[in-house]
């Protein structure tokens, strides 16, 4: 019996001693292969797979007899219900990685099938590195493209590391998930697909599928990750204001077809009361200059004063006028503050390259319209002066609400600088969870049929 009992352990040893080689040597191939173009022109991101294997490489593959068979399991699930998450299965190598392969060398390790166990780890490695920049990123980011990100760290984020800190973690598959974006809108749409794919009932259409997916991608696009900000959305024509679980809703008027609210983030740095507006030579040329030359007292009506190109002022009357009608870009418009001013008792204002604002208006009839895309591109918000108190109580300046009712019933110019800049994201979302229920918006830009066409062609 003694004797039986020495020949298992010798044979246990000799088959551990024996597995462990392989793995060993796994992992020597791995090194090799990724030398050879053959295997590096089927990755979707080479440079962050050879990065992965040299700078974090812990010497256990995901085919290693040993350690991480777990992991394993749970990174192919990940990869084959990419479409849980608004993402397209094609692009991760799924036709070549298969539980079966993974269940066979566990139970069968041999070094009959070591280049295909090489090429197994490294397309599951570059799959769960496409997955995370993905979700991160999104496909189709118009500022990061896949060549971008695959060559360095993006805004602090690199794939290869998150993925080689979540295999030192006890939940793996969470670590990988914290990659998503962390902003309400796409919560919501996370957990409508959660749900959805759960019980499987309540179908959405076909097309609200694919809006679902749209969005989730534009959605990815936006670097802001914290709890608090200003979310503009063109399409539903509302301002959303953030604050952990809180949200406060502010209908705005949104840029017309022809004069479009761009897309962008940034911080709200500071607000001010009773401002001018500095018309800009556009508005001035296309629609005031006719109003000038057809009626000599539309300037003094509107508050208006014109200025030449050192910044004078003009004394506007027949020989000006003459002057001004045959060069307009020599001059400039300004509307003094009052309650006709175009930007009303507040302007919010925050660094773009674009020269847009959140504005008050003295148009609030505006406001009652469904469809609100009518400005030439800034954006006018209803209840200004309730957003400016809540925008100081945001930065622990309570104290200064009164003073800021003051300067806007008397129509004091007066700035206010916040301690702490708000992030600001204008974006352009066709479809968002209310409810619980996908709700599809207007495509007023026709932006949605470029970013379709994409998702489409795979």
């Amino acid at each position: 019996m003694k004797a039986l009992s020495y020949f298992v352990v010798i044979l246990f040893a000799v088959s551990y001693t024996a597995t462990y080689a392989q793995d060993v040597k796994i992992g020597t191939e791995i090194t090799t292969a990724l030398k050879d173009n053959t295997y590096l022109s089927k990755l979707n991101y080479p440079k962050s797979v050879i990065r992965f294997y040299t700078d974090n490489y812990s010497g256990d593959s995901w085919t290693d007899s040993q350690h991480g068979w777990d992991q394993s399991e749970i990174a192919l699930a990940l990869l084959a219900q990419a479409d849980h998450y608004g993402l397209s299965l094609s692009d991760y190598h799924l036709e070549s990685l298969s539980f079966k392969k993974l269940k066979q060398w566990r139970d069968f390790p041999s070094e009959k099938n070591q280049r295909e166990r090489v090429l197994f780890d490294i397309l599951l490695t570059d799959g769960l590195i496409t997955f995370i920049n993905n979700l991160h990123f999104g496909k189709y980011n118009p500022l990061y493209n896949s060549s971008r990100i695959d060559s360095s760290r993006t805004n602090g984020f690199c794939a290869d590391e998150i993925l080689s800190v979540a295999r030192l973690q006890a939940d793996f598959q969470d670590a990988i998930l914290q990659a998503q974006p962390t902003i309400k809108a796409y919560g919501d749409f996370q957990a409508y697909l959660d749900r959805f794919y759960a019980v499987n009932k309540g179908l959405p259409s076909t097309a609200e599928m694919a809006k679902i997916i749209l969005n989730m991608e534009r959605l990815r696009w936006i670097s802001t990750q914290g709890e608090n900000y200003i979310m503009v959305n063109i399409p539903s024509y509302m301002l959303e204001f953030h604050q952990g679980d809180e949200v406060s809703n502010f209908k705005v008027v949104v840029g017309k077809p022809t004069t479009k609210t761009p897309v962008l983030e940034s911080e709200i740095e500071y607000f001010s009361t009773a401002p001018d507006w500095r018309v800009p030579s556009s508005i001035f040329r296309n629609e005031i200059l006719p109003e000038i030359l057809k009626d000599r007292g539309y300037l003094t009506d509107h508050h208006y004063t014109v200025y030449d190109g050192s910044g004078n002022e003009v004394v506007v009357n027949a020989s000006t006028r003459r002057k001004i009608r045959n060069n307009p870009t020599k001059y400039s418009v300004r509307q003094s503050s009052g309650e006709d001013n175009a930007l009303g008792a507040v302007v919010f204002r925050f660094q773009n390259p674009h020269a847009v604002y959140v504005h008050d208006t003295p148009q609030k009839q505006f406001f009652k319209r469904g469809k609100r895309a009518l400005s030439h591109g800034c954006i006018r918000v209803e209840n200004a002066d309730r957003l400016a108190a809540m925008l100081l109580s945001y930065d622990d300046s309570e104290y200064r609400i009164s003073e800021l009712e003051d300067a806007i019933h008397s129509y004091e110019k007066k700035d206010f600088v916040l301690n702490k800049p708000l992030p600001i994201i204008i974006t352009y979302l066709t479809c968002l969870i209310k409810e619980g229920k996908p709700i599809v918006y207007t495509d007023i830009y026709q932006f949605d049929k470029s970013l379709e066409d994409k998702v489409n062609q795979n």
